[in-house]
């Protein structure tokens, strides 16, 4: 048996933000709409989730047709079985993401970022999985106090501290 390592770039357009995880159920997507839907008024998002088994079809979802185009392009791509990818504007990860852990069918969430994203996928005889991310690039050094102070203004410009 053998098993060949791909990377998979996921686009991620300015202003968007994409969040790629794992679940065990068709009803993922359904129960993904719900939760996104309900967290704001204003989120647009699109779904795509990889059926591990049966037709084995990318499942999809979503209020915006550019984000859940783009969703099943991604998903199409990485072709893990129970992977699913989220596109939103609108918001952000940190406003959804606990929110999308506490689905009852998501087992993991592998990455939530802006950032450039690759995804490593191994595949071997059965099929595809994932088995990490890049996300964005590697560090070039240590904060100092100045960057303290932009990371807090920062913080405080998005509204997430006082």
């Amino acid at each position: 048996m053998s098993v060949k390592i791909d990377v998979v770039r996921v686009e991620i357009p300015e202003g968007t933000n994409v969040i790629i995880g794992q679940s065990h159920f068709i009803k993922t997507v359904e129960d993904l709409y719900e939760t996104l839907a309900s967290s704001s008024p204003h989120l647009k998002f699109g779904i795509a989730f990889c059926e591990a088994s049966g037709k084995r079809l990318i499942r999809w979802d979503g209020n915006d047709e550019e984000l859940i185009k783009l969703a099943q392009q991604t998903a199409l791509k990485i072709g893990a079985g129970h992977t699913f990818v989220i596109y939103i504007k609108n918001g952000f990860p940190i406003n959804v993401l606990n929110r999308i852990k506490n689905v009852e069918e998501v087992v993991r969430i592998f990455a939530a970022t802006a950032n450039p994203l690759q995804i490593l996928v191994a595949e071997t005889d059965q099929g595809r999985g994932v088995i990490g991310v890049v996300d964005g690039y590697t560090p070039l050094g240590i904060e100092t106090e100045v960057d303290i102070k932009e990371r807090k203004e920062l913080l405080r410009k998005f509204g997430y501290k006082r």
